[in-house]
């Protein structure tokens, strides 16, 4: 079976960046199984896996306008210092924020005595993804999975 809108996919992957840097894997986690053609993965690997079957590898550069974006300036703000915790905040630290679709991670890019500046574009915003991908198995998603939009069972995620 081939990949296609509403195949469960499994995938064995490396994830690196351009410099090489390996920025995660499946190796440690388990394959990732996901519900092909309902966004659950970035889109430019989602459509670089069409097409393929169980058995098949493939290395594809996904860039960044396919994977998390271009950074958007509109996305770092400074705040004041009294909308964060009490104690030590760095460079670095993220918290979770309330965006306009959800809950969203910010980084903290900048602090001084009065403001703390975060940075809510996704960490990965900008940066062209090496993919190394082995597929492990295609299957037709059960109606349920068509329904919700994900993977249920094994691998996959239950209501």
């Amino acid at each position: 079976m081939q990949i296609a809108d509403q195949t469960v996919v499994t995938i064995d992957y490396t994830l690196t960046d351009t410099s090489g840097d390996e920025l995660d894997s499946s190796r440690e986690g388990g394959p990732l199984t996901y519900l092909h053609g309902a966004g659950n993965i970035i889109p430019g690997l989602e459509r670089a896996l069409a097409g393929h079957a169980a058995g098949d590898e493939l290395s594809v550069t996904i860039p960044p306008e396919d994977a998390y974006g271009l950074p958007d300036d509109d996305l770092v703000q400074a705040l004041p210092r009294s909308n964060f915790p009490p104690g030590e905040i760095t460079v670095g630290s993220q918290f979770r924020a309330d965006g306009p679709d959800g809950a969203q991670v910010v980084t903290v890019v900048a602090v001084d005595a009065s403001s703390v500046t975060i940075d809510a574009n996704h960490p990965l915003a900008g940066i062209a993804l090496n993919f190394a991908v082995t597929v492990r198995d295609v299957r037709a998603a059960t109606a349920e999975e068509r329904r919700h939009g994900h993977v249920h069972g094994a691998g996959g995620a239950h209501e």
